[in-house]
């Protein structure tokens, strides 16, 4: 049994540690926003928030998640940062398939509650490895712009 702290609540699981905290957030507390891309940690569909770092969900064993708190795309509205990023996102018509962006909008959400007003190169640092396959990298750009210019406001 695995406690893990998900969007600011508890939830137990009956999964063995080695279980990638992917499928615990998909398949076991029905969180499905986040998503499955490669399987390897380089596309970014399933980052989530560790302990407010970013990470890559497919590849971390939810023994590595124990006593962390783990917030997902569905739990990043509890923020500033997260509600003018998820806004900024719809204001800036990011999305096409859609597919990716959730673990864009968790990126870009990290990336704006460390660095106050980022510049083009740590917005291309912090974006690095989030792979949109439809192109729209600028109006991530835009909207990371437009997140940031909204925080505090």
């Amino acid at each position: 049994m695995v406690t893990l702290n998900i969007n600011g609540k508890p939830r137990k699981f009956d999964l063995t540690g080695d279980v990638p905290l992917l499928w615990a957030l998909r398949d076991a507390a029905h969180l499905t926003g986040t998503k499955f891309g490669c399987g390897m940690g380089l596309c970014g569909a399933c980052t989530v928030h560790l302990d407010g770092e970013p990470v890559r969900s497919c590849q971390l064993p939810i023994s590595a998640a124990a006593g962390k708190h783990i917030t997902t795309i569905e739990g990043l509205q509890a923020t500033e940062i997260g509600r003018v990023t998820q806004k900024a996102w719809l204001d800036s018509e990011v999305v096409q398939c859609g597919y990716c962006q959730s673990g864009q909008i968790m990126s870009a959400a990290a990336l704006l509650a460390k660095t106050p007003h980022p510049t083009d190169s740590e917005i291309d640092a912090a974006m690095a490895g989030n792979i949109c396959r439809c192109g729209t990298y600028p109006r991530i750009r835009a909207a990371i712009k437009q997140a940031n210019s909204a925080k505090g406001a």
